[in-house]
């Protein structure tokens, strides 16, 4: 984590005017963001000899101008490919609740600082569930926008047609506030008992840990969710998202891979090159199964609002725990950490990670939207936050 104050802010904000609805706020900003005067990395030595950039990423620029003040540009797993950040070139980050378990990743240095009271807000960046996972590993709020809605100006591309960019906070209303000026408008009020809330069942309701299960149950009971939805084809959605990832990820580093291959992490380096490796009939058919899926997507609203789904399995693995159990047998804990995210990531629908209050380690639910609907997701997560059902997890 590289800490930074921007010398001309305390003159900034000493000018009378006024500063903004964050103002005061300090927030962590994600190293694949560009910040003004520093080198981008996107967790990676690869581009630590990079010239600095000129100008701050859009979401800085708006944060900045909503009178946030950026104090740190925080780990992530190399160009964001990982669901751990465990990284190579820069270390680990720790969950702050048990530092002997993952942070979760690629933006689990903004969530850390979050769920560590470093900072209020974090920017990540979220691709198969890089804002998801470790939100809800680390116990805090956090949002996939809407794909589309907030811009990735200035951000290090992964998936250039899954990227999606939002923030974490220690509370559902920071998470709105930040929202609001990242977006330069005010979302509309909304009447939450008017909300149709379902429950994501098939994929969504298998392989959670028990308390988990208890948790999403509880969650359920609470809202009224009795109703179950059913999602078509999930898992051939997942293949398609990794297909998708592995190879627009390895289109982005192809020239770099020729001159600089030795420079990347070796897992990183060898699953970008896997990418490159796949045959184009095999992603013409992940992006035609995409379309498909979001239209099934968009189905599954048409009578109800909002759906909730866990976030994860359970809680976070341990840094010595390389399986956990799916489908009765042992598979590899980071690879399927996005067990939950990543098919719902092929729609580019708004997704809020609530933090659900539970005993023992964090454990968070995904709350799914309509497209542009990111104020009935937090007319909820406020609702939830203030009848004792949500909070953030903090050290």
């Amino acid at each position: 984590m590289r800490w930074k104050l921007p010398s001309g802010w305390i003159a900034w904000c000493c000018r009378g005017q006024d500063p903004g609805p964050l103002a005061g706020v300090p927030f962590g900003i994600k190293d694949l963001f560009d910040v003004r005067g520093e080198i981008t990395t996107a967790g990676s030595k690869v581009l630590a000899n990079d010239p600095p950039a000129t100008q701050d990423a859009t979401l800085v620029a708006h944060m900045i101008a909503g009178g946030a003040i950026p104090i740190a540009l925080t780990n992530m797993d190399e160009f964001a490919y990982g669901f751990a950040t465990i990284n190579a070139h820069y270390g680990n980050t720790r969950n702050p609740h048990a530092p002997e378990r993952l942070a979760g990743g690629s933006s689990g240095g903004s969530a850390a600082g979050v769920a560590a009271r470093m900072f209020s807000i974090g920017l990540g960046s979220d691709t198969n569930g890089s804002i998801r996972v470790p939100a809800s590993l680390c116990g805090i709020w956090g949002l996939r926008a809407t794909q589309g809605r907030l811009s990735v100006e200035g951000s290090y591309p992964f998936v250039p047609s899954l990227d999606t960019v939002g923030p974490f906070a220690d509370s559902a209303g920071g998470l709105k506030a930040c929202f609001e000026a990242l977006c330069a408008r005010s979302l509309t009020d909304v009447d939450v008992g008017s909300l149709r809330i379902a429950r994501l069942g098939g994929w969504f309701g298998e392989n959670m840990s028990a308390p988990m299960q208890t948790a999403i149950d509880t969650l359920s009971m609470a809202l009224g969710a009795t109703d179950v939805v059913e999602l078509p084809e999930v898992a051939r959605a997942r293949a398609a998202a990794f297909v998708i990832s592995a190879s627009e990820g390895a289109g982005q580093h192809l020239g770099r891979l020729r001159t600089q291959a030795a420079d990347y992490d070796p897992a990183v380096r060898d699953r970008l090159l896997a990418g490159a490796l796949l045959p184009s009939t095999l992603i013409f058919q992940a992006h035609r199964l995409r379309h498909w899926f979001r239209d099934r997507m968009h189905e599954a609203f048409a009578k109800t609002d909002i759906l909730l789904a866990p976030a994860l399995v359970g809680e976070a693995p341990r840094f010595d725990q390389p399986e956990i159990e799916i489908g009765g047998k042992m598979v590899s804990a980071r690879a399927n950490l996005g067990l939950y995210t990543q098919p719902l990531t092929l729609a580019g629908f708004p997704v809020l990670t609530v933090p659900m209050k539970v005993p023992g380690l964090p454990l968070g639910a995904q709350l799914i939207a309509r497209p542009g609907r990111e104020d009935q997701l937090f007319a909820l997560a406020e609702k939830l936050e203030t009848d004792g059902l949500a909070e953030a997890r903090l050290i």
